[in-house]
Parts: structure tokens; C-alpha cells; sequence
């Protein structure tokens, strides 16, 4: 982290955003996508007092210990002007445009980190903009009752005297880092670098209930594929949508970390906190690397239910076609007798037609000739239905 600056007189802390504003604000580097350029609209300077709805909790700090709780960013600010080598740390939940643009102003945030925390949806990345350290982080937290993951993201901006946190969504849960820093003085002394630690800390902790709770899913899933369950799909899918998700979050924080510290080697930073935060590193990596075997595994899976939905499909169709064979045999017999019982019941109906003047109606032989004439057809319809397996 950059050494500890100086503290400047009220009016020469905006010098930098008004000269932003005017176009020749000087280039950010970083190790991610920070680019210079001009300011997209100028803050006035005189900002608008902020919304106090979105400032979730501000407080200064001085050698580890919280010696004031401003109600507002305007008196944050003026208190922060009157400490002598104290720290603000400043919480914000959604805020708005005018509370952004005035802690711009008043701690010479650039514009590209200020856009960006305006309007979320940013990947983890981080970037350093002079004497700033600007951090995106997505965190997550698992629903047991809907049984999904919910993300969250986290705009943190760390200087040598403030730590500033824009949250847009549920997690994570700031509050209790600044209680566990708040009962550890000695950590929270080492200044904003401590902080930034603390909030990385606690949105990798917070993996592993998801974790877990991924972990539990993919179990039923696979005794859902395998007992035939026709959701299984569909909770299979939803389940990779996440899982991406998941992999966008921890992914980019393996070399966040990494450039963090290298960066707190090279600024000197207490070797204790660069113990702790390799530890972090550690801690994200294994994620990681549990959400890739996550991916992975719902592929197999996948797969496998895909195997299973073919193979009973298949087996659904045979005994189609086995019922339909079956229907066809019985078909055949009843058409066999029915074109056997047809013969005698054309001749009987012939000669039952009792016409006076008809061929050998009077002959002595005509009564046996017709049954005999019947039964030589029926034996040999039978006959020949038999051959061809009808019968």
C-alpha cells in the first residue's frame, strides 16, 4: 500500500477532482482495466449533502480505537479534517449519485473508480489510481429455503486515511468485520491496509456455506438422475447458471490477491497482515478450485441424467413397439375368423334368400353339397391363414 500522506488543508483535498473535471486529471494505472481519461460530468463543488439513509455506519479511528461516529458525510468529513493520523471508514449501501460525487470531491476518488461504483455490475478486479486502491468484489451467500446462491458485489475503496465500502446487494455482512476489527485494536491500528484484509476476509469466508451448500445439491441431484426425476434437468441447469456465476467471483481474486500482495511487500506493509493475507489467498484458491470441480461434476452429470433420459426413452419406445406388435397378432386371428366364418354365412345367406325359381333348389344332393362346399373353404382358409402364421 502507498505510504501514509499528509494531511491537507480542507481546501486542497478536491484540488484533485476539480482538476478532473477539467479535463486533465493524471492517468491511473492499475492492474486491471483502469485507463485514463476525461471526466464523463464535473462535481460541483459545493456537493449536495448526502442522502443519511444510504450511509449504512462512518466512523473515525485513531491508533485502533473508534474515537467518533459522525451522523453524516458532511460531518465525516469535517471530523476527519480535525483528527490528527485518524482513519475514516465509511459504509454505504446503494447510494446515490450526490453522495458519490461528494466523497469523490472530498477524498479524490477517479472518476473511472466512481463510475464504476455507480453503476455495479463489475467484475473483481483491482486498480490503483495514485495514492487509491479501488476493489470490486462479488461476494455470495447460500438460500436453504430456495436452496440457490445469491450474489452480491462490494465497491471498496482503500487511501492512506479512509477505507470506503459501496455495497449493492444483501452480502456481506460489513458490520460484523467492523466488530471483530473494533474488538482487535491491534489489528485495526495497522491503518486502511487492515480493513481492506478484514472485508477480503470475510467475503471468502462466506464461500464456504455456498460451498457447502452446492455441495448438498449436487448429492440430491444425483439421486434425483438416478430415481428418474423429471426436474433433474432443469435443477441441473439452474444449478450451472450459478456455478458460472460462482467461477466469475472467486476466479479473478487467485491473482487479485496476489497483485495485493505483492504490493503490500513492496510498500512495507506489517508482515503479520501479510501472513493473514496469504492465508486469504490460500482460502481462495481452494474455492476456486472446489467451483471448477463443481462445474465439472454438473457436466458429468448432466451427461449422465442426458445417458439415462435416452436409454429410458429408448426402452418407452420398445415397448411401443412390443404393444403394437402384440395389437397386430390379435388383428390377424380376428380377421383369420372372420374371413372363415365369412364363406358359410355367404352361402347360407344365398340360399336363405327363398326365391321360387332358383339353381338346384330342388336337387336331392344341393343340402349336403352346400355344407360340404362351407366346410371345404373354412379348412381351407384355416389352412392357409395357419401357413402364414396368423392362426
Amino acid at each position: 500500500m502507498a505510504e501514509r500522506r499528509a494531511r491537507p488543508a480542507p481546501t486542497t483535498r478536491k484540488h484533485g477532482w476539480r482538476r478532473a473535471s477539467q479535463g486533465d486529471a493524471a492517468p491511473a494505472t492499475g492492474n486491471g482495466n483502469g485507463n485514463s481519461g476525461d471526466v464523463a460530468s464535473a462535481a460541483p463543488t459545493g456537493a449536495t449533502s448526502p442522502d443519511a439513509a444510504s450511509v449504512v455506519h462512518a466512523a473515525l479511528y485513531r491508533d485502533g480505537v473508534r474515537v467518533a461516529t459522525p451522523a453524516s458525510l458532511a460531518d465525516t468529513f469535517r471530523e476527519l479534517r480535525e483528527q490528527q493520523d485518524g482513519m475514516a471508514w465509511i459504509g454505504l449501501a446503494r447510494p446515490t449519485e450526490a453522495e458519490l460525487l461528494s466523497l469523490a470531491a472530498e477524498f479524490d476518488l477517479h472518476e473511472l473508480a466512481v463510475e464504476d461504483a455507480m453503476e455495479a455490475h463489475q467484475r473483481p478486479k483491482l486498480e490503483r489510481y495514485g495514492a487509491t486502491l479501488f476493489v470490486v468484489l462479488r461476494a455470495a451467500r447460500y438460500l436453504d429455503a430456495p436452496e440457490e446462491v445469491d450474489f452480491g458485489e462490494l465497491h471498496v475503496f482503500v487511501g492512506p486515511d479512509f477505507v470506503i465500502t459501496v455495497r449493492h446487494g444483501a452480502a456481506p455482512n460489513l458490520s460484523a468485520v467492523r466488530r471483530r476489527m473494533e474488538e482487535t485494536p491491534d489489528l485495526l491500528k495497522l491503518g486502511p491496509e487492515a480493513v481492506l484484509y478484514a472485508i477480503l476476509d470475510a467475503v471468502v469466508d462466506g464461500y464456504a456455506p455456498v460451498v457447502a451448500g452446492v455441495q448438498n445439491d449436487i448429492d440430491e441431484i444425483e439421486t434425483d438422475v438416478f430415481g428418474g426425476d423429471p426436474e433433474a434437468s432443469r435443477r441441473i441447469y439452474e444449478l450451472s447458471r450459478e456455478m458460472v456465476e460462482f467461477q466469475r467471483a472467486t476466479r479473478p481474486l487467485v491473482s487479485m490477491l496476489h497483485a495485493l500482495m505483492a504490493g503490500f511487500a513492496k510498500y512495507g506493509t506489517d508482515e503479520e497482515l501479510q501472513r493473514y493475507l496469504r492465508d486469504v489467498a490460500d482460502h481462495v484458491t481452494h474455492t476456486s478450485e472446489r467451483v471448477d470441480g463443481f462445474r465439472q461434476a454438473l457436466t458429468d452429470i448432466l451427461t449422465v441424467n442426458a445417458t439415462l433420459v435416452t436409454q429410458q426413452q429408448n426402452a418407452e419406445m420398445r415397448a411401443l413397439a412390443e404393444a403394437g406388435f402384440e395389437q397386430n397378432e390379435e388383428i390377424k386371428k380376428i380377421s383369420s375368423w372372420a374371413a372363415i366364418l365369412f364363406a358359410p354365412t355367404l352361402v347360407g345367406t344365398i340360399y336363405g334368400m327363398n326365391f321360387e325359381t332358383m339353381p338346384e333348389l330342388k336337387w336331392a344332393a344341393g343340402y349336403p353339397f352346400a355344407i360340404l362346399l362351407m366346410a371345404m373353404v373354412c379348412v381351407s382358409l384355416y389352412f392357409i391363414f395357419k401357413r402364414r402364421d396368423w392362426l
